[in-house]
């Protein structure tokens, strides 16, 4: 069956002199060659410091989304801190071309609400209805990125999340998966850097798992650390607990 994602795979150069050590060092980038993306959502997980938001934030700079986030008509910098691995990969992209796009990044998503209220206040064009109708800043963390993903994300596009349960509830989450399966129905494609077994357990999904020993490797969900240990402390937190706390 066709590729029919709008961003079909990634590619690392095989020259990769002048990239930064520590990015050059990180696990998910070991005998990477190819990452294929044939199914319309893709997690990349795996432990702190293996490297998949540096990749997922390679990914989305070199697609043409602005560093911080927000769409690819974004372009403000409060800060520069993404990596330079963006210059030493391949986006391959697909025959469709996407309608709509959005890269959100949790540790930077204040700059992005600060950005639209700006452009607000500018009054070239009414942004604040597109994202829940009131300022993001008016609203906790959790209720700004659920007003976007609900009113910002228009179907038939792009959207790149960076651990977007940082702010969310359990139940958030589940709204969040809600959400993820009518935009996909809608023709869109999710890549998504996550910690969430309840995210990651998109049905039919891909999710490549980064270590720091191994190659970037397809994983099913079930098999993955995140859902056993989840299962293990629901299942048996007193134990859990015991071993946790044994001196």
């Amino acid at each position: 069956m066709m590729n029919q994602q709008f961003i079909r795979s990634v590619k690392l150069h095989q020259e990769k002199d002048g990239l930064e050590s520590y990015v050059a060092a990180l696990g998910i980038l070991k005998d990477l060659e190819c990452l294929e993306m044939k199914k319309p959502v893709t997690f990349f997980i795996g432990e702190n410091g293996t490297g998949k938001s540096t990749l997922l934030e390679a990914i989305a700079v070199e697609y043409g989304f602005n560093p911080e986030g927000g769409t690819r008509n974004f372009n403000f910098t409060s800060r520069a801190t993404h990596s330079n691995l963006n210059r030493y990969i391949t986006v391959v992209k697909g025959i469709r071309r996407p309608k709509d796009g959005f890269f959100l990044r949790a540790e930077s998503f204040y700059n992005v609400a600060t950005e639209v209220d700006r452009l607000e206040q500018e009054g070239a064009v009414s942004l604040v209805d597109s994202y829940g109708g009131r300022s993001l800043h008016e609203q906790s963390h959790g209720e700004s990125f659920m007003s976007l993903i609900l009113n910002r994300f228009w179907g038939d596009g792009v959207y790149i999340l960076d651990e977007p349960e940082a702010a969310l509830s359990p139940s958030r989450q589940m709204a969040l998966l809600c959400r993820i399966h009518e935009l996909v129905k809608q023709g869109s494609q999710f890549i998504i850097a996550t910690h969430s077994p309840i995210l990651m357990s998109y049905p039919d999904a891909d999710i490549y798992l980064a270590d720091h020993d191994r190659k970037i490797t397809l994983t099913e969900y079930k098999e993955t650390e995140h859902y056993k240990l989840t299962r293990d402390f629901i299942n048996h937190p007193e134990q859990m607990l015991t071993y946790l706390f044994k001196e």
